[in-house]
């Protein structure tokens, strides 16, 4: 798993035009979006790109390693946000991955950002590899240590049961 700022060095959009798109042009360049520190210098990338032009409308014609951002709503084939950049920081800050924010929007569709910030932060619980790894790990300082060794925990049946009032998105776990 990987912060976002390295999630933006793996985020990539290939810049084309309109106009020349319109005139059977493909011509465009590959802008890594951490090359550029915010999203002014990134429109200044672009503009230098398509500079033959004199008010370019950029055409996003592919764009790799934008989940999170395509899942916000934030990138499309006419349109990049300015908040990206802005997302990027706030998770930098966090003390979560890319990958958390993403199994939060996996399951509230239509969210903002600043929701499912909000939701990891007073919800998430970690990445656990199964539901009975996660139980153990939520009732671990509850069982005595002292226990005596012919009692036997059903974990797979005590995991169905607390499932219900959690929900697992690609490992991550969360209180419902």
């Amino acid at each position: 798993m990987t912060k976002l700022q390295n999630c933006l060095q793996n985020a990539c959009i290939y810049v084309g035009s309109y106009y020349k798109y319109n005139n059977s042009s493909l011509y465009g360049k590959w802008l890594n979006l951490g090359d550029y520190s915010d999203y002014d210098e990134l429109q200044e990338a672009m503009h230098e790109l398509h500079k033959d032009e004199s008010d370019p409308e950029f055409m996003l014609q592919d764009y790799e390693g934008c989940e999170l951002f395509e899942k916000l709503g934030l990138i499309g084939e006419s349109f990049l946000s300015p908040e990206i950049y802005n997302i990027a920081e706030q998770i930098n800050e966090s003390e979560y991955d890319s990958e958390v924010f993403e199994a939060v929007l996996d399951n509230f569709m239509g969210i903002d950002f600043q929701t499912a910030y909000e939701y990891v932060n007073n919800f998430y619980y970690g990445e656990f590899a199964n539901d009975i790894e996660f139980v153990e790990y939520l009732y671990e300082d509850d069982i005595p240590f002292n226990l005596p060794s012919f009692v036997c925990i059903d974990w797979e049946s005590t995991a169905r049961n607390i499932m219900y009032d959690y929900f697992e998105s690609n490992g991550h776990y969360f209180k419902s």
